[in-house]
């Protein structure tokens, strides 16, 4: 018997707002990349310039590999004065 492979989704802050919820999940076999779980979970909505990714606790550019368990998370820029 086999498992659904997943990838766990969070939002945090002004996105968590614009997406409607905190946290999602995508099936592992139809992404490969930070970039492709966004377009999973965003549909037509492009990933926001300089919003940061990461994969389970660590930054990582979009085009970072993905695998079934990890966690991806997405947050919006930082802007300090």
């Amino acid at each position: 018997m086999s498992t659904a492979m997943s990838i766990h989704v969070k939002f945090f802050a002004s996105l968590r707002e614009q997406m409607q919820r905190a946290e999602a999940s995508v099936e592992a076999g139809g992404v490969a990349t930070v970039a492709d779980v966004w377009n999973a979970v965003a549909g037509d909505e492009p990933l926001p310039p300089n919003v940061l990714t990461a994969v389970n606790l660590e930054y990582v550019a979009p085009g970072h590999d993905v695998r079934d368990g990890d966690e991806v998370a997405f947050f919006p820029p930082v802007t300090g004065g």
